[in-house]
C-alpha cells in the first residue's frame, strides 16, 4: 500500500507544510519586524538621549549625585504606585520568551523613567537591562494588539529585544544574536532569526538617522596569530571568568544581604543610595553611572589597577538596594578595567587585554558566546576576530553555570552533548 513520504514522520510533513507556509509565515513576519523595528527603535533613541542628558547633567551639576537615596525612594514609589511589589527585571522578560507568563505593557515607561533616574543621580548601573525590558515589553504590547498568539508573542518580544538593545549600541547583528541565544543556554530560537534581524537593523537605522553614533572602539597590539598568544589569551579569558562568577555571585548575595538586614525596599534604596554615595566621596565619581568615559579609556590601554574592584563594589551597592539599570554595562566596566590591568602584567597590549576582558567577562556573565564573538566583531573589528573566539569559548566553559539572569535556563551541559531538560 502506497504511503505519502510526508506521513511517514513528523518532520516529513513539517518540511511539505514548511514550503507552503514559508511565504506567508516571511511576509507576515516582515511586516511585524517593520512595525516592531520602528517603534521600538523610536523609543530607544529617545531613551539613549535621555540617559547621555542625564549622564551629561550629572556631571556638571555636581550637588546631584547627593539625592541619590532619595532617588532611590522615588523609583520604589513609582514601582509601588503602579501595583509592581517584587519587579523581576529582566528575568521577566525571559520567561515571557518561553512561558505564557505575560508581560505587561507598564513595564516599558517604568524601566525607561527609573533607568533614568538611577543615571540622572549616580547610581551605578547600565542601560541595557533597561533595553531588553523595555524592548521586550513593547514588542509584547504590539503582539497583543496584533492578537498572536503564544508562540508568536515569544517571537515578537525577542523582536523588541533585539531592537532595542541595536538602537541603543549600535550593535544590529550582536543585538539579534543575543535575543535569541540569552533565554535558554544551549537553543538558538531561529524562528525569530528574520524578524530580530530586521527590526535591528531598522533600529539602528533610525538612531543613526537621529544622530546616534555606533559604538566603535578600534584596538590596537593585536598580536599575530601565535602559540605564545593563544596561551596567553587562555589565560587571561580564565582569569576574566573567574572575574565574571565573582560579579554574579557578589551582585546576587549583596541583594540577599540588603533584604535580610532591611526588608523594607524603601529603606534599602535609602541606605543603598547613601553607601554609593558615600564611596563615590571617598574613592572618586568616575565609578557612578555607566562609567563610558573609563571603559573608553581603558580600550585605549589605559586604567587604575582597583578600578575594576571598586565598579564591582559601586555596582553590587546600587542594583543590590533595587535601583533599576543594567548590569552587563557595569561588566563592560570591570571586564576591560581588569583586561587592560592584566594584559600589561602578561605581556599583551593593554588595550587588546581590555577588549577581550569585555568579551570574556560579558560571556561570562550571560552565557552567550555566540554573542560575546560576534559582540568583539561589531565594537573592534574583525582583525582580533580569532581570539574573540578564543577568550569567549573559555570563559565560556570555565564560567560555569553561573549567570545575571535566575529565569535563563540551562538546556545543555557546557561539558558534554548531554540534555539537562528544563530548569527553571
Amino acid at each position: 500500500m502506497f504511503h505519502p513520504f510526508w506521513k511517514e514522520n513528523k518532520l516529513n510533513k513539517e518540511k511539505v507544510i514548511g514550503w507552503t507556509q514559508a511565504p506567508y509565515a516571511f511576509f507576515k513576519w516582515l511586516f511585524i519586524a517593520v512595525l516592531t523595528g520602528t517603534v521600538v527603535g523610536l523609543v530607544g533613541t529617545g531613551f539613549l538621549y535621555c540617559i547621555n542628558l542625564a549622564t551629561s547633567l550629572r556631571k556638571t551639576t555636581l550637588w546631584l549625585v547627593w539625592l541619590l537615596p532619595i532617588a532611590g525612594l522615588m523609583e520604589v514609589f513609582l514601582y509601588r504606585v503602579c501595583g509592581v511589589k517584587k519587579p523581576q527585571g529582566t528575568d521577566l522578560v525571559l520567561l515571557a520568551v518561553r512561558s505564557p507568563s505575560p508581560l505587561p505593557f507598564r513595564m516599558a515607561p517604568l524601566i525607561f523613567i527609573s533607568t533614568v533616574i538611577t543615571h540622572l543621580f549616580g547610581g551605578s548601573a547600565g542601560r541595557e537591562g533597561a533595553a531588553l525590558q523595555m524592548g521586550g515589553s513593547l514588542g509584547f504590547s504590539i503582539g497583543r494588539v496584533l492578537k498572536l498568539d503564544e508562540k508568536d508573542l515569544h517571537i515578537i518580544t525577542m523582536c523588541g529585544m533585539s531592537a532595542a538593545f541595536a538602537a541603543l549600541f549600535g550593535t544590529p547583528i550582536t543585538s539579534a544574536v543575543f535575543a535569541m541565544e540569552v533565554t535558554s543556554v544551549g537553543v538558538m530560537y531561529y524562528a525569530a532569526l528574520v524578524p530580530c534581524a530586521v527590526a535591528s537593523l531598522l533600529a539602528v537605522f533610525l538612531a543613526r538617522s537621529l544622530g546616534i553614533a555606533p559604538e566603535v572602539y578600534p584596538i590596537a597590539g593585536i598580536p599575530s596569530l601565535s602559540v605564545s598568544a593563544m596561551l596567553l589569551i587562555i589565560l587571561l579569558a580564565a582569569l576574566c571568568s573567574a572575574l565574571s562568577v565573582l560579579y554574579c555571585w557578589t551582585l546576587r548575595g549583596t541583594g540577599k544581604l540588603y533584604r535580610r538586614w532591611l526588608a523594607n525596599p524603601y529603606l534599602r534604596a535609602a541606605v543603598g543610595g547613601a553607601l554609593v554615595l558615600l564611596l563615590s566621596l571617598a574613592v572618586g565619581r568616575e565609578y557612578l553611572g555607566a562609567g563610558m568615559d573609563v571603559i573608553s579609556a581603558a580600550l585605549k590601554g589605559n586604567a587604575r589597577p582597583e578600578a575594576f574592584v571598586l565598579k564591582l563594589i559601586f555596582t553590587a551597592l546600587t542594583i543590590g538596594a533595587g535601583f533599576k539599570g543594567g548590569e552587563i554595562v557595569p561588566g563592560f566596566f570591570v571586564g576591560a578595567t581588569f583586561g587592560c590591568t592584566a594584559a600589561s602584567l602578561l605581556g599583551l597590549s593593554p588595550a587588546f587585554g581590555a577588549a577581550l576582558g569585555l568579551i570574556s567577562v560579558f560571556c561570562g556573565v550571560t552565557n552567550c558566546p555566540l554573542t560575546a564573538i560576534l559582540l568583539g566583531v561589531e565594537l573592534f573589528g574583525a582583525q582580533g576576530a580569532p581570539y574573540y573566539l578564543l577568550a569567549a569559548a573559555v570563559s565560556y566553559m570555565l564560567s560555569g553555570y553561573t549567570g545575571l539572569y535566575s529565569r535563563q535556563r540551562i538546556l545543555y551541559s557546557k561539558y558534554k552533548p548531554e540534555f539537562l531538560g528544563k530548569n527553571e
